[in-house]
């Protein structure tokens, strides 16, 4: 009758029984842009969690930064641009 040569490793009989706690994550939509988030956090497309703004997203930072740059550059005003010429 066959009888295994050595031991074997625990780390090698504990891998056999790693995979036994995984399990498929739940995917929920996001009320507010219905993209595909996992429960319980905020959505990263749009910074909403139930319902209420959290996070800045990308976009809003773009907006924010244009609207900064907006306010430090010169207006010239429509008058001025006549008298020079």
């Amino acid at each position: 009758m066959p009888v295994p040569k050595r031991k074997r490793s625990r780390a090698r009989r504990d891998s056999r029984f790693a995979n036994k706690g995984i399990k498929v994550k739940a995917i929920t939509g996001c009320l507010n842009c219905k993209v595909a988030i996992v429960p319980h956090t905020a959505c990263k497309e749009c910074g909403f969690y139930k319902g209420v703004k959290v996070l800045a997203t990308k976009a809003d930072r773009i907006v924010r930064r244009l609207a900064v740059k907006a306010a430090k550059a010169p207006v010239k005003k429509a008058s001025e641009s006549t008298q020079s010429e």
